[in-house]
């Protein structure tokens, strides 16, 4: 055995010792370390024995074997067992690789720089084996957490994993038994909050998740310091589903790029029939946004899926409710960021109270294209009482709604209200 290899073993036990305080120190979820003496022992040993079978395998080259990967996915299934989180998990992991890095460093400078052959040698075997050693330790983490963890509980760790872009939706698509595809449409579903005795949502959502098989969790509702103000998933909050974009032989024979630029509106099946679902479940408005993104741009699509649902009206299932995309709501995200905007179109919103029904008859006039006769026949009225209500807009307001102004200055209004924005 080289003087490197011999200084690293002289070590072992000091250095595993300073493993052991450093993860009591830097993660919080080890520090029952200091206060069990049976787990930090059973620690201490684990430590020690890495850092030997490394001295013993590394001068030869020689691969960890099936009983050292066993031993090594054990302590996964330990920390998995105890209820860590898989962020702590990584932080273990990179704390570990860390600190061994910085042990081979030491032993090199205590020995003036020594032999180059066998840095050489024990960094070839560190590589490769150290990733061994990983992929054993999560498989065992992933095979406790996927026979204690709840599968909804699974599948909205995958989608949070996914929309924070964390590294660590590969293994939680494996404990969910899902696969990951190359990109995801996310969908919004905004809730308001909601009044005490309605019912709980869980177990709707529990059979959502269990119908559709896509990744999606709850997030409850936040004061504006990021507090959450409603437990669960029986008040207000959104709910948040990725659904796999369809492969690309279901698109049109364009570039992906041209696809989505040419046809914004072109979502899955699955993201219209899983609102609607939602939404009967729920029995009151709600309101949803869509975007898409491939893996490694989810964090931004969520954002703007989320901004999106904000901006679009509020409506119940049976009210023509559809999922939004930026197309859709452009000019009421770009109000909502005004203010003085915003409180202009508030100003003209306060004119058209005194009604009667001006919002919802604005509403169906522009949803049915102007067309007077659909417009009436949704709002179960006479064309005459439509045209009655039209006058009593331009009135109140000064402005012809079938004006190209008009047009521009109610289709806003109407939608800022129906959002929820001004409540």
């Amino acid at each position: 055995m080289g003087s490197l290899f011999a200084e690293l073993a002289r070590r072992a036990s000091t250095n595993a010792r300073r493993e052991v305080e450093t993860y009591v120190r830097e993660i919080p979820e080890l520090g029952s370390l200091d206060t069990s003496s049976r787990a930090r022992a059973e620690t201490m040993e684990y430590s020690v024995w890495l850092r030997r079978r490394t001295v013993a395998l590394a001068p030869g080259n020689d691969m960890l074997t099936d009983d050292d990967l066993g031993y090594i996915a054990s302590m996964g299934e330990v920390r998995a067992g105890a209820g860590m989180s898989l962020d702590s998990r990584q932080r273990i992991l990179r704390v570990h690789t860390e600190l061994m890095l910085r042990e081979i460093n030491e032993a090199t400078e205590a020995q003036r720089g020594g032999d180059l052959d066998e840095l050489m040698r024990m960094m070839g075997w560190f590589a490769p084996q150290g990733e061994r050693g990983i992929g054993a330790y999560r498989r065992g983490f992933v095979t406790v957490m996927r026979r204690r963890t709840p599968y909804v509980e699974q599948v909205a760790l995958l989608a949070r994993s996914l929309l924070s872009e964390n590294g660590a939706a590969q293994e939680l698509a494996q404990v969910a038994d899902m696969e990951l595809a190359e990109s995801y449409t996310v969908l919004v579903i905004r809730v308001p909050d909601r009044s005490p005795g309605d019912r709980e949502l869980d177990n709707d959502i529990e059979a959502l998740v269990k119908t559709y098989q896509v990744p999606m969790t709850w997030y409850p509702e936040r004061e504006g310091d990021g507090t959450v103000i409603s437990g669960g998933a029986g008040r207000g909050g959104e709910l948040v589903a990725l659904v796999p974009e369809p492969a690309p032989d279901a698109l049109p024979d364009l570039p992906p790029d041209q696809v989505r630029r040419l046809v914004p509106d072109l979502l899955p099946d699955v993201v219209p029939d899983l609102l609607r679902d939602f939404a009967d479940a729920l029995g009151r408005p709600c309101a949803a946004g869509t975007a898409t993104a491939p893996l490694t741009g989810l964090a931004e699509a969520f954002d703007r899926a989320r901004r999106i649902s904000r901006a679009a009206p509020l409506r119940r299932a049976s009210t023509r409710l559809r999922p939004h995309t930026l197309a859709d709501v452009f000019v009421e995200l770009a109000v909502g960021e005004v203010p003085f905007v915003d409180d202009w179109l508030r100003t003209t919103a306060r004119r058209l109270e005194s009604g009667p029904d001006l919002f919802v008859t604005l509403d169906a006039y522009y949803r049915h294209d102007m067309n007077r006769g659909p417009a009436a026949a949704a709002l179960n009225i006479h064309p005459r009482t439509l045209d009655y209500r039209l006058r009593r807009v331009r009135e109140l307001t000064d402005t012809d709604p079938g004006s190209t102004h008009g047009v521009r200055l109610f289709s806003a209004v109407v939608a800022r209200d129906l959002s929820g924005a001004w409540r």
